[in-house]
């Protein structure tokens, strides 16, 4: 029987593709101990929810919680970004999973020996966001440091794939962590996981070349305050950029807040225990997955500008649908694709700015990137829970998709330019 040779390789040559960065010794090993880490965070995420529920039976706690948790973004996410153009990249990402990992098992022997209450939660999750915002400019700026710029679309979507792919594994295992170890025992996991993380990069290695593109000498560069101003400036000079950074925060701030409120719809709408939680997010965490697994099969194609777009009208969309639904198995779905949407249109954008902006730029341009979307979780997350207790949980999510959907559609009616990017 003929075989047609050129269709049966066209499936070799995408997988090649699709995992083309992992080709690069040090960007794999990185891969594979954020993977690890963030299998972690996931864990800890989903019982510190059913914790803070359970010691104060309150979504405006929850709000709160998620607000301390993001709020240093805030005032060290731009400082990191400028930090991650002046200093070894790579040093700064070690000493804050250090301070992490040491949070995460402070917090899981307070819950283990029960002398743990609302406000010392509060009180690790403003360290652990202090770490987050202050490593995350680095960690996607030193993306580039580790595979290039042929790669860098690769790359991207491999970080995103990791990433969602420990919020499938992670709820999952804190699923099964709730049962066999307690809530401790997922506390006590992420700390383990954040030591993957840190053997990682103590095997990471930079020739000399490389070397030279992050480790910058401060004395040589202007003042810390200077640096900030001057990625202002290139922003507001790039429209194109600043739509980006605009959509970004848009979705974040009227969208994210659904993570915050899953523990509420869990067990108060649809009378599930903490396993039925876990199931939840890991249905959500599903979503990114494939949505982060299909940019990496696609690789470096036409039309981003439509990705974004289409990626956070649809993110919207399944934000109102999620909020008015009364079925479980309709709102799991409706889960699965506010987890897919909103990673094609993030995930891209990520790629987006990186090309659109030079190299001197990068980790300030980055640090905004984060700043636009981890940054304005804390607003969300603090009014998601005051209009959650004021309104419901329904109708706070309702109105949150609705904006997205009217500010997407008029960006993108109005901004061709955004359109057309490729």
């Amino acid at each position: 029987m003929p075989v047609d040779i050129e269709s049966a390789t066209v499936p070799v040559r995408h997988q090649r593709r699709m995992f083309r960065a992992l080709s690069h010794a040090n960007y794999r090993r990185f891969w594979i101990g954020a993977l690890l880490s963030n299998i972690g965070t996931w864990m800890q995420v989903v019982a510190q929810g059913w914790l803070v529920l359970h010691l104060t039976n309150s979504s405006f706690w929850l709000g709160l919680d998620g607000f301390m948790a993001t709020a240093p973004g805030f005032f060290l996410t731009l400082a990191g970004g400028v930090f991650a153009d002046l200093v070894d990249r790579r040093r700064l990402l070690l000493y804050t999973q250090l301070v992490a990992c040491a949070a995460a098992f402070g917090l899981a022997i307070l819950v283990g020996t029960n002398k743990v209450n609302v406000w010392m939660v509060l009180a690790f999750s403003i360290v652990s966001g202090c770490c987050m915002a202050l490593a995350s400019p680095s960690y996607q700026a030193m993306t580039f440091d580790l595979v290039g710029r042929e790669d860098l679309a690769n790359a991207i979507a491999l970080n995103s794939t990791q990433f969602q792919l420990s919020r499938v594994i992670g709820p999952l295992f804190a699923g099964l962590g709730f049962k066999f170890f307690g809530l401790a025992g997922c506390f006590y996991a992420n700390g383990l996981s954040f030591i993957a993380v840190v053997v990682a990069l103590k095997m990471v290695h930079f020739d000399e070349t490389r070397k030279d593109i992050y480790a910058h000498s401060v004395k040589d560069r202007r003042a810390l305050w200077q640096d900030l101003i001057d990625g202002f400036s290139y922003v507001r000079k790039r429209p194109r950029v600043f739509s980006l950074l605009s959509i970004s925060g848009m979705t974040s701030l009227f969208g994210t807040p659904y993570l915050t409120l899953i523990p509420v719809f869990a067990r108060d709408i649809f009378h599930l225990a903490e396993t039925g939680l876990a199931l939840m997010m890991g249905v959500a965490g599903a979503g990114a997955f494939f949505g982060a697994l299909l940019l990496a099969y696609l690789g470096d194609f036409k039309r981003k500008g439509w990705s974004v777009l289409g990626g956070a009208f649809t993110f919207g969309v399944a934000i109102v649908g999620f909020a008015i639904s009364t079925n479980l198995i309709l709102s799991l779905i409706l889960l699965f694709a506010v987890g897919f949407s909103i990673v094609t249109s993030v995930a891209v954008t990520n790629t987006l700015l990186q090309k659109l902006v030079t190299d001197r730029m990068r980790g300030r341009v980055m640090s905004m990137f984060i700043l636009s979307f981890i940054g304005t979780m804390p607003i969300g997350n603090l009014l998601g829970g005051v209009a959650s207790e004021r309104f419901g949980p329904r109708a706070t999510l309702a109105v949150g998709g609705l904006v997205i959907i009217i500010y997407i559609t008029t960006m993108g009616i109005l901004n061709k330019r955004l359109r057309t990017l490729h």
